[in-house]
């Protein structure tokens, strides 16, 4: 399941979130002990929430596909003031932004660019 996959990369990243002063919140459609028992194997430490009922997938418009194996990926960077300065919805279930992206978003809404690389000469 590539959405495993993503998670585990959020999770081996997860610092570099921390540093840009960003939390992760991931929301899964499982049923809520399901949902706790596999948090807790894979020891995240970052915050899940199982949304069986869709009430958060459906607030925030994630759409879903029976034919490509349920709720596709969705992506949103919120602002400490809850609202929603980034979103991706995703074409597919590998469509992800990039680690890269996310962080260049992330520093951008805290003001802070990487400057260019000069050629040389």
């Amino acid at each position: 399941m590539y959405c495993r996959k993503h998670l585990a990369q959020l999770r081996q990243h997860y610092d570099e979130f921390v540093k840009r002063d960003a939390e992760i919140l991931a929301v899964g459609p499982e049923p809520q002990l399901a949902f706790k028992l596999f948090w807790a194997k894979e020891k995240f430490p970052f915050i899940g929430l199982a949304d069986s009922k869709h009430t958060v997938a459906e607030l925030y418009e994630q759409q879903v596909s029976l034919l490509k194996f349920g709720r596709m990926p969705a992506l949103m960077i919120v602002d400490k003031k809850g609202r929603v300065r980034f979103s991706h919805y995703a074409d597919n279930m590998r469509d992800y932004p990039t680690l890269e992206e996310m962080f260049a978003m992330l520093d951008s809404l805290r003001g802070k660019h990487k400057k260019p690389r000069t050629q040389a000469a």
